[in-house]
């Protein structure tokens, strides 16, 4: 295991968004975490990467062998440790080149990142860094783009490239595929594929054919408790689940088809 909580709990007031949820990721899956709007699963993400912290419990990650508490890590902190983030929203620099925003994020984990105005050429490294990570994720002809030119599903492809920067060890996704067209998910499935070859992801997303295809573990949140936490195909078939969130969802044919 790599990343993992015990007993997180998140209030607002009277209302508990997260209410004691002990969970785990290895370092080699990829893991969805699913559930109707409302159940916890934003707050959730925000509670690992330090955007929140909790009312309750404990999160740690493991690196270099031992388990971290980072349970009042800030965001910066996690984000050194190895936990990084792409969000529901587009988060580019529009006017900027593809290039430059992955650039930009390879030095923020970088020893270089208090450089601000130093010249880009200076800094080889980041640029060499992000020359690889656009081409893992199939944007090195784009590179010289500005992101605002970018296709819908490409901009999530680049959101993708961005959180790889700094080489992680989880990442944590937010809807990657929300808003992108049929076409442009089957390019978001395989770049996750590709991603979860060495990293391990927790993934939010709706889509339940997009869900299926990908995880090899499903997490489902209900009114912030985990009700269920399994292979998909026991997950998809579970009573609960069922009546709390997929409504008899079956399947699509091409496993890639709608949305829950």
């Amino acid at each position: 295991m790599v990343l993992r909580t015990t007993g997180l709990t998140k209030h607002f007031g009277g209302l508990t968004a997260i209410d004691e949820v002990t969970f785990e990721l290895a370092g080699d899956e990829c893991c969805s975490l699913i559930g109707p709007n409302g159940a916890g699963k934003t707050t959730f993400f925000n509670l690992l990467t330090g955007t929140l912290a909790p009312s309750e419990g404990r999160v740690e990650f493991k690196t270099a062998g031992e388990w971290r508490d980072l349970t009042d890590a800030q965001t910066h902190e996690t984000a050194q440790a190895g936990i990084h983030r792409s969000y529901q929203i587009s988060n580019l620099f529009p006017t900027s080149s593809v290039l430059e925003n992955v650039r930009i994020a390879a030095q923020a984990h970088g020893s270089d990142s208090w450089k601000l105005w130093q010249n880009a050429e200076n800094l080889t490294q980041y640029t060499e860094e992000a020359y690889r990570i656009l081409d893992r994720v199939g944007l090195e002809d784009d590179a010289h783009s500005t992101a605002a030119a970018l296709s819908h599903g490409n901009k999530r492809n680049l959101e993708v490239a961005i959180a790889l920067a700094g080489d992680p060890d989880v990442l944590l996704l937010d809807e990657p595929t929300s808003g992108v067209s049929t076409d442009g998910i089957e390019d978001v499935i395989g770049v996750i594929d590709d991603v979860a070859e060495d990293h391990a992801i927790l993934l939010v997303e709706h889509n339940m054919d997009v869900v299926m295809e990908v995880s090899d573990r499903i997490a489902v949140l209900h009114q912030g408790q985990l009700i269920a936490n399994d292979q998909p195909d026991a997950v998809r078939d579970d009573p609960a689940v069922q009546e709390a969130y997929l409504g008899g969802y079956a399947g699509g044919e091409t496993g890639r088809g709608g949305a829950a």
